[in-house]
């Protein structure tokens, strides 16, 4: 018998690990997994912000650890693994979240800085989809791998927001997302995207005071940003049994901007 649409997003029973998830949008990601009844653990490179973070949650009931790490880094990476895996015993939903950005003209764009975003965003993604594919999720049969992206990463962007790293960071999320989901749907591995538009968030901050919330939410069919409920709903899609038929896929979650040409 099918189950009820209640059971196919239930997540009692099961546990996630979110990078930069001491606030912005992976706090509002582990914020839905917990809410759905799974186990989280939050990592970021500062303990402070995990601390305050999983505070709040846990102050609601939500089952919400931390662990400082840096995503950059591969030796962090893999020390994470192993204490999420030493704390949870298995991971059964992956947010790959933690980011960074540089903007710089292409010409005048520094080399470090290339490197910094394209080892967050990219090589980070990879060593601890690796990790946790190698030493959990493959011989369990089972994992959902979430990617963010963004809608940065289908194209260029406005003129005089010259993020050429960025951009090309989140297009090979995307692909790396596809290829991966490939490969590992053999074992029953799932790895989707998704690709925000703009939040307000620290990352988006100093964008948003330059141009102004209402001239970037006139470009938007939905006429506004994200908010810190908008990723909620598609994060425990594509983690929870209801989305159990859907890998390699990338969505949109930015109120319209992608489908306007030019946009």
């Amino acid at each position: 018998m099918a189950r009820t649409t209640q059971k196919l997003f239930d997540m009692h029973g099961k546990t996630a690990l979110v990078t930069g998830g001491s606030r912005g949008l992976g706090l509002q990601m582990a914020e839905a997994l917990a809410e759905a009844g799974a186990r989280v653990v939050v990592t970021s490179r500062h303990a402070a912000d995990l601390e305050t973070a999983a505070d709040q949650l846990n102050e609601r009931g939500l089952d919400v650890s931390w662990i400082a790490a840096d995503c950059a880094l591969e030796a962090d990476i893999r020390r994470l693994g192993a204490e999420t895996l030493a704390r949870l015993g298995h991971v059964d939903t992956l947010v790959n979240n933690a980011g960074a950005a540089w903007e710089a003209p292409a010409e005048d764009h520094p080399t470090e800085a290339w490197d910094k975003v394209m080892n967050v965003n990219v090589r980070g993604y990879f060593l601890l989809s690796q990790y946790l594919g190698k030493h959990c999720m493959i011989n369990r049969a089972s994992g959902s791998i979430i990617n963010m992206s963004s809608n940065a990463g289908l194209g260029g962007n406005p003129k005089g927001m010259n993020m050429l790293a960025y951009n090309t960071s989140k297009g090979a999320v995307i692909n790396f997302t596809r290829a991966l989901a490939v490969e590992w749907g053999q074992y029953n591995i799932r790895v989707n995207a998704i690709c925000p538009g703009f939040f307000p968030s620290k990352l988006s901050a100093t964008t948003i005071k330059r141009r102004g919330y209402d001239e970037m939410a006139s470009h938007a069919p939905l006429n506004r940003l994200g908010d810190d409920e908008d990723l909620k709903g598609l994060c425990l899609l594509l983690a929870a049994d209801a989305g159990k038929h859907i890998t390699g896929q990338w969505i949109a979650v930015d109120g319209g901007v992608s489908i306007i040409t030019g946009g």
